[in-house]
């Protein structure tokens, strides 16, 4: 009997709806190959601690599970990424119920969610963005759940996925902030006097404090990191656009929803708290000119208010009028997953016309080709060295995602140490002083010369597509020999953030 019941459930639909979205997705995720953000946080994986120059340790830790269950399949490495943002689905469904949306209401937030530019980028890439994604929209229902019971045993449940979110990525420090403004703004000041709140702050505290220890010991070398890759973004133009991204962030046929959504917050006192919680953040992130999906985790909960308000609209008009309206909802949810699917999900061959529709919006396709064809062009040069060069030689790569490939395809080619001065490669140390033969690959000829001998040209990076990424950009590559200074201080000169 419980058993029918559960399946008869609103809970079992939103379950069933968050599945299929995962099936998508483990069926499209085999294609192309690793995206060099990937191959940064396999090498992390491979390399477990309480921190990482980039980010916090939880992603990397998350990873390390995937490579024991699945080695390093594309479709099982990004389990855990498509797994959570099919979670998101079901976390705005119950959002809906909780704001007093019916079965309607429910299923619309949560194919609305899922249907967002960002939740079917995370689906398909393993990244910490998916996973603060998630901590994001949770501390949003737990905050719904606190505001309609007053119960303040919800803060230790905010308390824990705010320290899950630290753990996971540092603009979850932007959020706090919205918290705890809008308590501040808002009635719910009065759970300031609550022990609950206070150890709900303590259980935060306590989950972040690991990822906290090691940045003490490692001088907060994140807070450099983060100050050079943002000056680099606000450089290149990667923080313009913001507030147009806000309006495409959500997927665009959800526009009026969410923002219907934002003004019920505001006009309905009890739940003001959520919408200063979506206002603050989104503000913060401009001043700080923050890239345009940096709030994209607050829009869920707008979309699942937004959902409420549209079942309410509805239920006011005329059946021919509310069939008219309900039908272009649905038309909207449509829309949006097979336009959001065809530039979102990697579904097409590389260079058809729907590749290059995608490859025009964004380079999330383009930056996973090519790691093989750069391990065979290596290895052909270091196969040809005289043997007393291949004793003493290595491989020094310029960026993560050449190093991450190098480190996980390296082997295959029978090729010898990958060095890399980036981010967490840099962490692994110097390389032993008799390696004085490099091929470096991700450097300028004049970089290099900066720290070798000579140098000299020994080949081109292509990939079989010949499209234009990253590396094909930098292409030459060079054999350098003799080192200017010992590694033990070239080490210190040579630290990159990416």
């Amino acid at each position: 009997m419980k058993t029918n019941s559960f399946i008869k459930s609103d809970l079992f639909i939103l379950i069933l709806l968050a599945a299929t979205k995962l099936t998508l997705h483990l069926l499209t995720n085999n294609q192309y190959g690793f995206h060099r953000d990937e191959l940064a946080t396999l090498h992390d994986a491979r390399n477990l601690a309480w921190g990482f120059i980039a980010y916090p340790p939880l992603t990397p830790f998350l990873g390390s599970i995937e490579l024991k269950l699945f080695g390093t399949s594309l479709v099982g490495f990004r389990f855990f990424s498509a797994l959570s943002q099919s979670i998101v689905m079901v976390i705005a469904g119950l959002m809906a119920k909780e704001l007093g949306g019916s079965r309607k209401a429910r299923i619309f937030a949560a194919l609305g969610t899922g249907i967002g530019i960002l939740t079917l980028i995370q689906g398909a890439l393993f990244q910490y963005v998916a996973f603060d994604f998630m901590w994001v929209v949770l501390l949003a229902y737990f905050t719904i759940r606190l505001l309609k019971t007053d119960d303040p045993r919800w803060w230790l449940a905010m308390g824990t996925v705010i320290g899950l979110g630290m753990m996971t990525r540092y603009t979850m420090g932007v959020h706090i902030i919205g918290l705890v403004f809008a308590v501040l703004l808002t009635p719910t000041r009065k759970h300031l006097k609550s022990p609950w709140l206070w150890a709900g702050a303590a259980i935060a505290l306590i989950i972040f404090l690991p990822n906290l220890i090691w940045q003490i010991q490692h001088n907060f070398i994140s807070l450099e990191f983060q100050r050079s890759i943002h000056e680099r973004d606000v450089n290149i133009g990667r923080a313009d656009g913001y507030f147009t991204d806000q309006l495409l962030m959500a997927n665009p046929f959800m526009l009026p929803v969410w923002i219907a959504g934002l003004l019920s917050y505001f006009r309905e006192s009890k739940y003001r708290m959520l919408g200063w919680m979506y206002l603050i953040p989104v503000t913060i992130f401009f001043l700080m000119q923050g890239r345009g999906y940096y709030p994209a985790p607050t829009y869920p909960m707008l979309i699942a208010a937004g959902a409420v308000i549209f079942e309410r609209r509805l239920a006011t008009l005329a059946p021919k009028e509310a069939l008219r309206h309900l039908t272009w909802n649905w038309v909207a949810i449509l829309l949006g997953l097979v336009i959001g699917g065809v530039l979102m999900l990697p579904l097409a061959p590389v260079n058809s016309a729907i590749w290059n529709i995608s490859y025009a919006a964004h380079d999330n396709f383009s930056e996973q080709l090519g790691w093989r064809e750069l391990n065979q062009h290596i290895a052909k040069v270091y196969h040809a060295l005289p043997a007393d060069e291949k004793a003493r030689a290595g491989i020094l790569a310029g960026n993560y995602g050449e190093a991450g490939a190098l480190e996980l395809y390296g082997s295959e080619y029978d090729l010898p140490q990958v060095i890399s001065p980036v981010d967490s490669f840099w962490l692994q140390g110097a390389p032993a002083e008799n390696i004085d033969v490099l091929i470096v690959v991700g450097y300028s000829k004049e970089t290099a010369e900066k720290y070798f001998n000579s140098c000299t040209l020994a080949g081109e990076i292509t990939n079989q597509y010949n499209v234009v990424n990253e590396e094909s950009e930098r292409r030459d590559f060079f054999l350098c020999k003799g080192l200017h200074q010992p590694w033990s201080e070239l080490w210190i000169a040579m630290q990159r953030f990416m």
